[in-house]
């Protein structure tokens, strides 16, 4: 399988959002899972998570897998539950913020 596409993981975590939840016990992928998803071409990920690492260590693997292999990373994604499993399209643009490591990025349908 090659997805050439994004690929969004809704894990029901943007409920915590606003809240002390949110940054404590979030899912995130392994590296073996950053690994697959470099193999299979993945055009970008998101993750509707504080972090698509582990943040109880400082080892960020998923984070030097995906962007080692130029593929761009969303976290903070929000709304995953309301986007079919297909036919739609995906954007995703930076917002140019001075002094930020992160944002957070809300997915409408249309």
């Amino acid at each position: 399988m090659r997805f050439g596409k994004a690929v969004l993981i809704h894990t029901g975590w943007d409920h915590h959002w606003r809240t002390d939840a949110y940054f404590d016990g979030h899912p995130f992928l392994t590296a073996a899972a950053a690994e697959w998803l470099v193999e299979q071409g993945a055009a970008f990920v998101g993750i509707d998570s504080h972090n698509i690492d582990d943040t109880r260590t400082r080892s960020r693997p998923v984070h030097s897998k995906l962007l080692g292999a130029g593929i761009p990373i969303g976290e903070h994604l929000t709304n995953l539950g309301e986007v079919p499993d297909s036919g739609f399209r995906f954007s995703a643009v930076p917002p140019k913020v001075k002094g930020m490591g992160t944002s957070r990025c809300v997915l409408l349908r249309g």
